[in-house]
């Protein structure tokens, strides 16, 4: 564990000892200043109602002191509260001068000095106990920040006192000590941080990460998580090149917080599973993604749940794609492709598409090659492929249907120029190709022989 890090954990337990103590002053104008007497809380007697020190009031000097702390002046605002302590004798006094003196890195030794004195002549107070532990940690003393941890231990019932405690064990390296103590903690709290604290070490330091996974599913299961905790337990089997739990926990993530994030892990997983079956499941469960849905439907041939789909986007935003992208649902979800109402309906829709405005050579060339395929108008189905080629002049998949279109008017030479590029292209890989290419090069050889005869 890096100093640096110890160093920002040293501050969180400054502020911890510190929060039960917040000093607390009330700021009165024009107050005369006059001799009263006063009892401090550790029984001792001084004469006033507003010190004056260096012509100021007890009020000015803590006015000044609270703009250094905001300004992170420290070492300033050490001083002040230095002055503040000598002329008081204020607990409260003497704990922001040593809090200042940590921040500031500066007469921390004199302020550790000065705060055990004080805390030996005042056994009773835990809270500068506290303190003095956090200097010790700071220094580096870790056995003298033990000794004082066993002390509040003895004579405390805080949980946070657990906390303190455990803190000089796991800078010192001693880790199972420490662990064991911020159980305890756990064990009366449920805090999370705890939690996520017990499972770093357990993972980090003492190389047993299927410890620290066990308590984070115990937790997770049992209690309210947070994302913390999820996100700390997936990391966790990533490292473990456990796939399968890291879909488990995404999916159990996005249940409790449904964040298009988690979404987006999950369906990458399935993806990269190729699973997507399962996919289909839980985004039907779920409603996470309706766009992956539908094209999910329509790559497992699920063409009737697509087709519903696409209605419904249809009434969301009148975008006529999908006008076209229905039509081409119709019909290949028919059983018999030469149903000539189920036709009927897929030229219909195509025409209204287009009508609106729908020019998308992808849509052009189905339309055209089926009213050439299933001869419903050949002429028509030629004018829309040439409209698709003029987006893509060389799209081998246009030109077979422009190539088909022709051989379907009797027009074979024309065909079999056509044909003879994509096959040269493309190859006979492709089952509809090669059953084009076949057939357009019969008839070109039925052609020249009967040009012979």
């Amino acid at each position: 564990m890096s100093w640096n890090y110890k160093k920002i954990v040293i501050s969180s337990l400054l502020t911890l000892a510190m929060a039960s103590h917040t000093l607390a002053v009330g700021l009165s104008e024009n107050q005369a200043v006059e001799p009263q007497h006063s009892t401090d809380n550790d029984g001792s007697i001084y004469k006033k109602k507003f010190v004056i020190i260096e012509g100021l009031s007890e009020d000015e000097w803590i006015i000044r002191a609270i703009w250094l702390e905001e300004n992170h002046a420290f070492l300033q605002s050490g001083e002040i509260y230095n002055k503040l302590y000598e002329a008081t004798a204020k607990k409260e006094y003497l704990f922001k001068e040593v809090s200042s003196s940590i921040y500031s890195k500066s007469n921390v030794s004199e302020s550790l000095k000065k705060l055990k004195t004080w805390s030996d002549l005042h056994p009773e107070d835990l809270t500068g106990r506290r303190l003095l532990l956090a200097l010790y940690m700071n220094e580096k003393s870790f056995k003298k920040a033990e000794e004082i941890g066993t002390y509040l231990l003895k004579h405390s019932d805080k949980a946070s006192d657990l906390e303190l405690a455990a803190n000089p064990y796991l800078f010192s390296g001693n880790y199972k000590k420490g662990i064991e103590l911020l159980n305890k903690l756990y064990r009366r709290t449920k805090s999370e941080p705890v939690l996520l604290r017990i499972a770093a070490i357990q993972a980090q330091y003492l190389k047993d990460p299927k410890r620290a996974i066990q308590i984070l599913e115990t937790h997770r299961r049992i209690e309210d998580a947070s994302p913390e905790v999820y996100k700390l337990l997936l990391d966790l089997y990533v490292k473990e090149q456990n796939l399968d739990q890291v879909l488990e926990v995404y999916e159990d993530l996005y249940e409790k917080y449904p964040q298009k994030e988690y979404l987006g892990k999950i369906i990458e997983i399935y993806l990269y599973n190729r699973n997507f079956s399962a996919l289909i499941n839980f985004l039907e469960l779920t409603g996470g993604d309706d766009d992956i849905l539908y094209d999910l439907y329509k790559k497992e041939k699920h063409f009737k749940k697509a087709k519903k789909l696409c209605e419904d986007f249809y009434l969301n935003d009148r975008d006529p794609k999908w006008l076209a992208e229905k039509a081409i649902l119709v019909y290949e979800a028919a059983e018999d492709k030469n149903d000539t109402k189920m036709l009927e309906e897929v030229v219909s829709l195509f025409d209204e598409a287009i009508l609106l405005g729908v020019d998308d050579s992808i849509y052009l060339n189905y339309y055209g090659y089926t009213l050439i395929d299933k001869e419903l108008d050949i002429e028509r189905g030629l004018e829309v492929i040439a409209q698709a080629l003029e987006q893509q002049p060389d799209n081998s998949f246009y030109l077979d249907s422009q190539a088909w279109g022709y051989f379907k008017k009797g027009e074979c030479l024309k065909a079999y120029n056509i044909m003879k590029k994509v096959v040269e292209r493309e190859g006979l890989d492709e089952p509809e190709i090669k059953d084009h290419w076949d057939k357009i090069r019969e008839c070109q050889k039925q052609i020249i022989i009967g040009s012979r005869s």
